[in-house]
C-alpha cells in the first residue's frame, strides 16, 4: 500500500496538512503539544531549536521531512535528506539497536528518552540523546510513518 509520503519529490517544509500529521499525532499519542500556539510548519522548518525527523511507511523507510536544525546536525541538506533510507542514520553496527527502538514505537506508539549513536554525512559520529520517536497515524488511523525529536546532542 502506497502513501502520498512514498513520493520523495514533496516538499514538506511548509506543509500545512503534513504540520498537522506531525502535531496532531504527537498529541494524541505522546499526550502533550509538540509546539506552542501560534509556531506553525514555517517556525517548525526554520527555527525550532531542537531536531524534527520522519520517515515513511516503506518497508525499507526513507526520511521525507528533516527540519533544519536536523539538517544541521546531520549535515546533509533537505534534498539530500529525503531521498536518505533512515537507516544510513545510523553506521551498520548500530542499526540492530536502531531498529529495536524502531519496533518498539511500532508496538507501544512512542517511546521517550531514547539514546543512539548516529552518523553525519562528514562521517562525524554523535550521540542523540532524550530522543522521543512517535507513530505518525493519521485522524483515520493510518500509519504513515514515524516521526522523532530531539533536543540533545553530543560528537562521540
Amino acid at each position: 500500500m502506497t502513501s502520498i509520503y512514498d513520493n520523495h519529490a514533496l516538499d514538506l517544509t511548509s506543509d500545512p496538512d503534513f504540520f498537522s500529521l506531525l502535531t496532531g499525532s504527537y498529541v494524541r499519542i505522546v499526550g502533550r503539544p509538540l509546539v506552542q500556539d501560534g509556531q506553525g510548519p514555517g517556525w517548525l522548518y526554520n527555527s525550532a531549536p531542537f531536531v524534527v525527523l520522519a520517515h515513511n511507511a516503506e518497508p525499507d523507510p526513507r526520511f521525507i521531512y528533516a527540519n533544519r536544525t536536523a539538517q544541521s546536525c546531520f549535515e546533509y541538506s533537505w534534498d539530500e535528506f529525503i531521498t536518505l533510507p533512515s537507516r544510513l542514520s545510523a553506521e551498520p553496527p548500530d542499526r540492530a539497536e536502531r531498529q529495536r527502538l524502531l519496533d518498539s514505537v511500532t508496538r507501544d506508539g512512542f517511546v521517550e528518552n531514547g539514546r543512539g549513536l548516529r552518523i553525519a554525512k562528514s562521517g562525524r559520529r554523535f550521540w542523540i540523546e532524550n530522543v522521543t520517536v512517535w507513530q505518525l497515524i493519521d485522524e483515520s488511523g493510518k500509519r504513515l510513518g514515524q516521526a522523532a525529536i530531539f533536543t540533545s546532542w553530543r560528537d562521540a
